[in-house]
């Protein structure tokens, strides 16, 4: 199959490409670099600068690359940059859906999150809505998600990934990561601030306090695997975690010891926002056949 990965560089792309060249498939990856081209070629497949927010440049990488499946992993996560992250998932995907169209594609495996689903006491599974109601900051990336997975939703086959937070290499929580500098109680270079719209273990980088919000979490490399996998999956949305959603003052003490910081402070309160729930993964693990390399963060933090 021939496959176009936009985000091939990121976190999750560095682990898809050679593992989408390994099972034989025919890659073309999307940088903004010179540096990512040359990392992309050094991995087999074929690289194209691209800016995603041009569209004809997006249109012409597509039309050249004429691919049977476009991977849609653009993110702005490096840099904790939410404005950007939320304008990729408006007009970045709607520049890649509609070059995906004309180009005569007819599926898609676009990246999603677990975090935007609505309140509720138990973790959430695919056919929870999404957070509609939710108010300002979080409604902004509630509504960034809505236009991505409708906008993916053109296309015929289209696989929606509503991913856990990242954990490992080129990720936030790795050893040396934004985490790992704030539980230290210093400064890594792209931390983001806390984020109360978003992810509720990305909102404790530098806020090192282990409370009681709810996240699901999932390593890069599982990431990786399931949307290799999802090229074969049929249409739908499904979640990517791992096994056990946990609050932070489980995972977050875990997380220290793995990576030898400094054991958090505990939480002032004992409350919790009712989105911060986690997510169910009976789908991805008993229809679909997924198997994550590390069912569950009290493992996968120990291979930091």
């Amino acid at each position: 199959m021939r496959v176009f990965v936009a985000g091939a560089t990121g976190a999750v792309g560095r682990r898809l490409v050679p593992l989408l060249v390994a099972a034989g498939h025919e890659v073309t990856g999307a940088t903004r670099t010179g540096e990512g081209a040359e990392r992309l070629r050094a991995q087999g497949a074929s690289a194209v600068r691209v800016d995603v927010f041009d569209a004809a440049r997006v249109h012409r990488a597509v039309a050249d690359a004429a691919p049977d499946a476009v991977v849609h992993q653009l993110t702005a996560l490096a840099n904790g940059d939410r404005a950007e992250n939320g304008r990729i998932r408006r007009e970045g995907t709607r520049h890649l859906v509609d070059a995906a169209k004309r180009a005569g594609v007819r599926r898609i495996v676009a990246q999603s999150i677990s975090w935007a689903y609505a309140p509720g006491d138990a973790p959430a599974g695919e056919s929870t809505p999404l957070d509609l109601e939710a108010e300002p900051p979080r409604a902004g990336m509630v509504d960034s998600l809505r236009a991505l997975e409708e906008a993916a939703a053109e296309i015929e086959t289209h696989v929606v990934l509503r991913y856990g937070t990242f954990y490992g290499p080129g990720t936030w929580y790795a050893r040396g990561g934004p985490l790992d500098a704030a539980l230290r109680g210093e400064q890594a270079a792209g931390d983001p601030a806390g984020d109360p719209a978003g992810d509720p273990a990305a909102a404790l980088v530098g806020l090192p306090v282990a409370g009681h919000a709810v996240g699901s979490f999932v390593h890069v490399e599982d990431a990786a695997r399931a949307a290799v996998a999802a090229l074969d999956w049929p249409t739908g949305t499904v979640n990517i975690v791992d096994d056990e959603p946990a609050p932070a003052h489980a995972w977050l003490p875990a997380f220290a010891a793995a990576v030898g910081a400094p054991p958090p402070a505990p939480a002032a309160d004992g409350g919790r926002e009712g989105w911060e729930r986690g997510a169910d993964n009976t789908l991805a693990r008993r229809r679909l056949g997924w198997r994550p390399l590390h069912p569950t963060w009290r493992t996968g933090f120990t291979a930091l």
